[in-house]
């Protein structure tokens, strides 16, 4: 089969509502071709769909957001402290808890529409934490699945040294998905001492700057990722 071509766009540094405002402009197009097929009796094959995949990169301003079942206890701040400290908060439709984005932090949005890939959820989430784990091994980081526990973590199974390096949580609708993973690559952990990140009591959260004990090139990570998303997905970046 022909390899699916995944439109890829870097939008930079961006504020969280703006980036989130684009994805569901995106998804809901593809929903509206689905929908269109689905009543024209022309939905028995997704490919003669014209639905497009999309992955998107960008960095935002400090901000938490809390998943859609998510508990606002995790936030340790006040609604006046977060302002104080220039921070944003929004609560989204995607899965998972409380998380920070941030500078140094690159985050990534996969807007696939899966009946053109796999339909499973699970195989999806499991793929994006091979791309960020397949990344990391090219900097000597070893690291891994925590049971249970969506995410990319190091040590997960040596009690009290567990530390996550990104996070995943995403929504998916017609089985187009939105939403996606947040890996910290020199970011400033401090902003996690503000919240009970993802819900997970008693566990760090680390980056490829703290595991390395350096800073390291924020575009040579991005482009590790891209080069390993294509490998897992089995796809195509197309720059968009």
């Amino acid at each position: 089969m022909e390899k699916q071509v995944v439109h890829f766009s870097d939008l930079g540094n961006i504020d969280y509502k703006t980036a989130w405002d684009y994805q569901e402009e995106i998804l809901s197009k593809n929903v509206a071709f689905k929908t269109e097929a689905r009543l024209k009796g022309m939905d028995a094959n997704p490919f003669l769909i014209p639905t497009t995949h999309h992955l998107l990169f960008c960095e935002h301003p400090p901000v938490y957001t809390l998943g859609k079942s998510g508990n606002i206890a995790n936030v340790l701040l006040s609604n006046e402290e977060m302002n104080n400290q220039g921070i944003e908060f929004f609560r989204t439709n995607r899965g998972g808890d409380i998380t920070f984005h941030g500078p140094q932090q690159i985050v990534g949005y996969p807007i696939l529409d899966l009946e053109k890939i796999k339909t499973d959820i699970g195989i999806y989430l499991r793929n994006i934490e091979e791309v960020i784990i397949k990344s990391l091994a090219e900097f000597d980081i070893i690291a891994g699945r925590s049971n249970g526990e969506t995410g990319v973590w190091i040590d997960a199974d040596i009690p009290g040294k567990e530390r996550k390096i990104c996070a995943i949580g995403v929504r998916c609708s017609r089985w187009i998905t939105m939403h996606g993973f947040a890996l910290n690559v020199n970011t400033d952990l401090d902003y996690f001492s503000n919240i009970i990140p993802c819900g997970i009591q008693n566990k760090q959260v680390t980056s490829i700057k703290r595991e390395l004990n350096k800073e390291v090139s924020y575009p040579e990570v991005k482009e590790k990722l891209k080069k390993n998303f294509e490998v897992v997905f089995e796809i195509e970046l197309f720059n968009h």
